[in-house]
């Protein structure tokens, strides 16, 4: 797991600045998961985002007057979003932390209406390290609050492949393990872009069903458009427009989550405590630059 750990902060370190970048080619992907999570995100809330990379949501959500903290496993990923957020004229706080144990980042308990852990489940191969990230998610939640787990789905490669590399499959030294678990509807948990979790999409609600959470919402972060997405962005203003809209309204459909590459559970921590077993260690400030 250590290595596994290793092996993804190194990725990101040295390709940071291709993150960042990266939902600009995919401007899909961040449309339609903002606008399904501002049905929920209201100005003024508290929000942690736990493996938020280089900002793109965390920036995204300070400009509409949330208070927002970032934690990355990634001091490059870090660096990018204290850089961005500054050149957007944005307060944000920022500091490297794994997700796995959040005690040194003096976090407070129950302090927060939303968190985002939009990246550790991509990364993280055992289950009882996705389980260990989903604890201690919702133990930093206020009591009604609301936890947004990403997930990498199954198809994503099958997608990629189609979409940027069809001779992939079949030169790719990875295929033929992601290709039996695709197959079988297994996940696939090893090597692809780095160490990387491929979830079925029947899966999710199953796996999420285990914590103290209401469920609100399961959708597809790229909707239906993930396939095809080279050819809708070359479309004009008014198409784009429209397909947005369309999917937006077909997002949470589950026969549909296996068009997009993420998909986004949402749920509700109940208004009671949770277990104190499930907690870090909080503390009463926080060890990271605010910007």
């Amino acid at each position: 797991m250590d290595r596994d750990i290793d092996i993804v902060k190194r990725y990101y370190d040295t390709h940071a600045e291709e993150e960042w970048e990266r939902l600009s080619g995919h401007s899909f992907e961040f449309s339609v998961t903002t606008a399904m999570m501002e049905r929920h995100v209201k100005p003024g809330d508290r929000i942690l985002d736990l493996g938020g990379g280089p900002g793109r949501y965390a920036i995204h959500f300070a400009k509409r007057g949330c208070e927002v903290t970032l934690v990355d496993l990634s001091e490059g990923n870090v660096a990018v979003a204290v850089r961005e957020a500054a050149k957007a004229g944005v307060s944000i706080r920022a500091a490297a932390g794994n997700a796995l144990d959040l005690t040194g980042l003096a976090l407070k308990a129950e302090s927060f209406d939303h968190v985002f852990v939009m990246g550790p489940m991509y990364h993280l191969l055992e289950e009882r390290d996705r389980e260990t990230v989903v604890k201690n998610a919702i133990a930093l939640l206020k009591p009604g609050g609301l936890l947004h787990v990403s997930f990498l789905l199954l198809f994503a490669g099958m997608i990629y492949y189609m979409k940027n590399d069809p001779e992939g499959i079949l030169t790719d030294p990875q295929r033929e393990p992601y290709l039996t678990d695709v197959a079988s509807g297994m996940p696939y948990a090893g090597d692809a872009f780095t160490r990387a979790f491929f979830i079925p999409p029947l899966d999710i609600r199953p796996f999420m069903s285990r914590f103290p959470l209401q469920f609100v919402s399961l959708f597809g972060q790229e909707s239906i458009l993930a396939p095809q997405e080279k050819n809708l962005l070359a479309a004009g203003e008014n198409a784009r427009a429209e397909w947005l809209r369309i999917a937006l309204a077909v997002a949470e459909r589950p026969e549909y989550l296996s068009y997009s590459e993420h998909a986004m559970y949402v749920g509700r921590r109940p208004n009671t405590s949770v277990d104190n077993a499930t907690k870090s260690n909080p503390r009463e400030t926080f060890d990271g630059p605010h910007l």
